[in-house]
């Protein structure tokens, strides 16, 4: 059977097409950095936002028109499968994504939801042995179901903590047996609401002796795929663990972990943080700790986790512009964490959806690359910088001032030389330049 009949294998048109289902500007084998666009930005499709969100919210129930929506169980989730693989064939991207629940039924006993898995995985392998489309990373919901309504790993209960191993566990085994490049963890319910119900000291605490037991149960079955922690503040506990990738770096740090993860960030989750996207991909970057990115965006006048899909190119642009800097991703990818708007609801729009976010990445890493060819913000900021590549400013580099040296030096001076101007609307009317050059080119 097939589900997206009307749709044909999505090509590189260039600009000047007027096909809705082709790439403008994503030519997936043009080179970045001496490897294809495909090669370097791993694109990958979420399958909880593909194929099982149904575009319900607070107010309404669901508006997604899919062609398995008469099924359910099992049933549908083999459905999902098909259609899945068809759609990423039909795309041509590297890679996808997803929780356990996302392509397995959840029943009401763990065994249950184990053997439920054990029918669908197989089912995944098979269509991934003719499929281009390998796994970028797996996870395990521990958000949903009322069990996890104070916490998984930092639950105050033993029996969901014991619970939520043995999902993670088998998540392992799931990872291990598709070739997943990755594992992550996202917080979910690791947080607190309040702390007059909480012990903080022994949730952290029990949060790290999970991440250990996890790091070894992957070294005993040979799974040697990189682990993510995916940052994210306020939701849906009100104050999250994970807040943002400082936060989580001085947890991994105290907790001797900082060798075994990196982080997986999510634009919507920056700005949830109240940073920029660049910013917490800045932060990861400069520690070593930039592993993959969820790829969306959120709405500013809504502070919320919209998981729009991205289209924002100053956005995109100054996230490939550290993704560059770090010379890729490694392991990790460009995973489309991002949902069609509710009135958006036929399966074409599907394609529409990942075509616009593909599109503006590759406009992102256009841009980018030949700012970063051109030097222009690295020259600005070098210059800024540049009284401490010489006299005192050196020394304090080398190790070779103290406070003494500094006051002596300080009450020497005739005059503190001028502060330079940091020219922020000049360097944003040059990102416009760039940005507007590339965009017209035909």
């Amino acid at each position: 059977m097939t589900y997206f009949n009307n749709i044909k294998k999505i090509a590189y048109e260039g600009p000047n097409s007027t096909n809705p289902f082709s790439f403008k500007y994503y030519n997936r084998e043009e080179k970045i950095n001496g490897r294809s666009m495909e090669e370097f930005m791993r694109f990958a499709v979420s399958y909880w936002h593909t194929f099982t969100g149904e575009g319900t919210d607070p107010f309404g129930q669901g508006t997604m028109v899919r062609p398995y929506n008469n099924l359910t169980g099992i049933d549908l989730a083999k459905a999902r499968v098909e259609a899945s693989f068809e759609f990423f064939e039909k795309l041509d991207v590297p890679y996808f994504c997803f929780h356990d629940f996302d392509v397995a039924p959840e029943s009401d006993s763990l065994s249950e939801t184990f053997k439920n898995l054990d029918v669908i995985v197989p089912m995944i392998k098979e269509y991934m042995k003719t499929s281009k489309t390998k796994l970028l990373w797996n996870t395990a919901n521990m958000f949903s179901h009322p069990r996890w309504v104070h916490g998984a790993a930092t639950a105050p209960n033993a029996d969901v903590y014991a619970y939520a191993a043995a999902k993670v566990k088998k998540g392992l085994e799931v990872g291990k047996e598709l070739g997943s490049e990755n594992y992550v963890f996202w917080g979910g319910r690791e947080g607190y609401e309040t702390l007059l119900n909480t012990d903080m000291k022994l949730e952290l605490d029990n949060l790290a002796r999970f991440f250990h037991m996890a790091k070894d149960y992957a070294r005993e079955i040979g799974f040697d795929a990189q682990f993510l922690i995916e940052p994210k503040p306020q939701e849906p506990t009100k104050h999250q663990y994970d807040f943002d990738v400082a936060t989580g770096l001085a947890f991994l740090q105290q907790y001797d972990l900082q060798d075994t993860f990196k982080f997986n960030i999510e634009a919507n989750h920056a700005t949830l943080a109240g940073h920029t996207f660049e910013h917490e991909l800045h932060v990861a970057r400069i520690n070593g700790m930039l592993g993959s990115v969820d790829a969306n965006q959120g709405d500013m006048l809504i502070g919320w986790d919209t998981d729009e899909f991205p289209t924002d190119l100053y956005s995109t642009t100054l996230a490939m512009y550290e993704i560059i800097k770090n010379d890729g991703l490694g392991s990790g990818g460009l995973n489309f964490d991002a949902k069609v708007r509710r009135g958006s609801f036929d399966s074409d729009d599907l394609f529409y959806a990942h075509i616009a976010g593909m599109d503006a990445f590759a406009i992102g890493t256009k841009v980018a690359q030949r700012m970063l060819e051109d030097k222009v913000l690295e020259d600005f900021v070098a210059d800024r910088y540049s009284s401490f590549r010489e006299g005192i400013g050196l020394d304090i580099l080398e190790g070779k001032a103290d406070f003494h040296k500094l006051e002596k030096y300080a009450l020497e001076l005739d005059v503190v030389k001028s502060n330079k101007s940091g020219r922020q609307e000049h360097l944003k009317a040059i990102l416009n330049k760039y940005l507007l050059e590339t965009i017209s080119e035909k």
